[in-house]
Parts: C-alpha cells; structure tokens; sequence
C-alpha cells in the first residue's frame, strides 16, 4: 500500500507548504449528499492552506473508505481547522470519529480543543494495529447530544509504517511488561529534545511525523544545557530501523549541565497534561555523541515519581549501545489514574544524577521523547479540554481583536 494523503472537499490535486501532495477526496467517501466548503478566515498560524482551508462537513453518519494491507500497521492523522464553513457555527460542531470499531474521538469540538490549546488547527495521529481488514474504515457522526451538530474534516492521511512497538516496562511493577505489538495507539507528544523542530519532509522512514522542540514542556526554570553533535557526526543505527527517529533527534540531547555539585541537587523535568484512565507509553530516546565509555554518565529516571531506571539499575546511555553515535530507545509503560489525586491528569518526567558505581559525571540526557496513549476496549477518546479561567477575559478580547473568526468563537 502506498501513502493516501486526502485535502477534504478540495477539487483538484494540490500540494503544501512541506512539498506533500494532497488528492481530493471523493473516491474515497462512500457517502453521498455531502457538503464541501471553504473556510472563510485563513489565520496567520496556517503553515499551509493545504488540507486547511477546504473541508468536508457531514450532518448525517458518513464513511470513507480506504484501501490498506490488513497485515500492516498504519499511521492515520486527520488535520482539523475549525473555521467559519458557510453559515455553520463551528461551536455547534460535535462529532465521534471511529478507525474500523476503534473509537478515536467521542462528542469531540476541535473549536473548544483549538481554544484550550491557544492554536489555530489540530493534527490527531494514531498508530492503528494490523487489522485483517484490507479497507480502513473511517467513520464521522454528529453527535446526538447537540442539536444543530455537524462533523467537518479537512485532511486525511493514511501512511503504511513498519511495526515500531514491542513490550514496554511497566513503571513501578518489576518485572511486569505492556505489550504494545497488538495496540492501536495514539501519539500525544512528539519531541526532538534539546534541538528543533524538525518538518515531516525531514523525517525518517517516509512517515512524515513532526518533531516539536521540548522547551514548553519543562516544569520551573530547570532549562539544563542543550548539546549538539558536530554537522558531519554520524548516527548508526545498526540494528535499529531508522524509521524509528531522524539523526537529527540523536544529534541533539538537552542534559542538566557541567555542574555536578549543581546537579546532584536538582533535576531535569518535563510535565505534560494527558487524559486519565489510559495507559500511556512512554519512548525516551538516547544517543552519547560526547563521551565514550560506560559508567561516565550514569542517570536515574522517573516518571509520576516512579522508578524508572535507578537504585542499582541506572540508565547508562553506553551501557545501552555500547558506543558513541548508536541510538537506542526505551519504552515504559504508565497507567495515569484519575483517582491518584494531586492533578491526576499529567505524567511529569524527571531525571537525576546517579551515584550509583561512582560516574566520573554527575549528569542526565535526554535525546527524544514520544508519548503514545494506548487504547482501553477500543476506545481512544478523551473529554473535550475544559478551556482555563484566563481564556474568558478581557485578555482574550484583546488578543484577538480584527479577528472576526475568533471573536466570533468567545463572545457569542
């Protein structure tokens, strides 16, 4: 199977900003009596107007079709820019989203989720699991418990990927392991740590995923040092598909800083905001582009304070690849409850300097970082956000002045 790259009620062929090619969708919906429209606001953050500022809305079920091998895992990201679409009130927009029977939103208002995030258009990506099906059904309805409720889309991607999931550790149970081979999954975030971000036409493996810079998600004023390697450092991947992460992800690491006395007494922090009642992966990457032998940078890890790596089993970056250049990665695997209390609806990451084995460094590293909810009773879909107090002020108003659209969307 090839790529399937859908721009939603476009008319002819088009291509974005990132030089992907985008076909029209109406062979793939099996649907008739749909609606196409433009949008009638593009904003300044649109990257592209492709899949963007066209759209197919839908106020009854409808379905497309899509054919895949069914022995495959496939990448599925539907791109939603929630606008004015002829005289529909994008807040009476609700709607389920459904891969086959996998349920991957529910009574979901990308308005309300665009609002809450403070951006203009949302990417949802999964990681579906080889099915036996050889067409990928995909599925929108209006939600019923909203009146004058509509589904809209504007892009569909649908990308054959190679099986990139094993077993994960489960944090705080020794010895317990997930099994994410037969999971669908859902990527949260997506991290090239301590480096830029890289587009998807700079991505390994064809799969066009984009990777964020991490700053905005670190916890206090803890930054640590970025590293880099040098322009013509090599990566080896050896045995690991490369697929797995660009170079550029290896050749970037942000760790605590030259300090050890400093760092034994602070740490390196990220937090992210999640939905509970979900398993969670979480795959750290590594890469030493520095040092050269095992026990020179020795780390403890924990993640919603649990052990991680640590006690007389630290992370050890060499330890792991036996070289400098080699990537590797680890997957653990969280359950985040909404009953543990305290916020309930985070995972934080936290690393620390190990004395374990006396490392000639007292430091931590970190190259990359991607956060997969794993489905529970083929269910992926979270509550909608629930927008902060901040957003209802005059701030807002202010903020968006001369933009109709989003006046539009706070003030009604």
């Amino acid at each position: 199977g090839q790529d399937i790259s859908l721009s939603c009620g476009a008319s002819e062929p088009a291509v974005d900003q990132d030089k992907k090619k985008w076909e029209p969708d109406t062979k793939f919906l099996k649907t008739p009596n749909t609606v196409h429209a433009p949008a009638t606001y593009q904003d300044p953050s649109l990257l592209s107007t492709v899949p963007y500022m066209t759209s197919r809305i839908f106020t009854a079920p409808a379905t497309y079709e899509i054919p895949v091998k069914g022995d495959k895992r496939h990448m599925l990201r539907l791109h939603f820019y929630p606008s004015t679409y002829t005289g529909l009130n994008i807040l009476d927009s609700y709607f389920s989203v459904a891969a086959n029977d996998l349920t991957l939103l529910s009574n979901f208002s990308a308005a309300i989720t665009c609002q809450a995030l403070t951006q203009a258009y949302l990417v949802r990506e999964y990681s579906l699991a080889p099915s036996e099906k050889d067409v990928l059904s995909i599925i929108f309805t209006p939600s019923d418990k909203h009146p004058k409720a509509f589904a809209f889309i504007n892009g569909i991607e649908v990308i054959p990927m190679p099986e990139l999931f094993d077993t994960a550790s489960l944090v705080g149970f020794s010895d317990q392991t997930s099994d994410t081979k037969t999971a669908n999954l859902q990527t949260m975030f997506r991290l090239n740590v301590g480096g830029q971000d890289i587009p998807g036409s700079q991505d390994s493996g064809g799969l066009t995923r984009t990777w964020y810079n991490d700053a905005p998600y670190i916890f206090s004023a803890g930054l640590g040092v970025t590293l880099q390697a040098s322009n013509n450092f090599r990566i080896d991947y050896q045995k690991m598909p490369v697929s797995t992460a660009p170079a550029d992800v290896y050749k970037t690491a942000r760790s605590q800083g030259p300090n050890g006395d400093i760092n034994m007494k602070s740490n390196l922090t990220w937090m992210f905001q999640v939905d509970t009642n979900f398993t969670y992966i979480m795959r750290l990457h590594f890469c030493e582009f520095q040092l050269a032998k095992i026990n020179q940078k020795v780390f403890n890890i924990f993640i919603n304070n649990r052990t991680a790596q640590g006690d007389t089993n630290p992370a050890d970056i060499l330890g792991w690849t036996g070289g400098k250049g080699i990537p590797t990665y680890k997957d653990y695997a969280i359950y985040v409850d909404a009953n543990t209390g305290g916020g309930g609806e985070e995972i934080s990451l936290q690393m620390t300097p190990s004395t374990f084995g006396q490392p000639e460094y007292y430091d931590s590293q970190l190259n990359g970082l991607e956060i997969f909810k794993i489905d529970t009773m083929k269910n992926l879909a979270g509550p909608n956000p629930k927008p902060s107090p901040m957003q209802a002020n005059e701030d807002v108003k202010k903020d968006f002045q001369g933009d109709k659209r989003l006046e539009n969307l706070y003030f009604q």
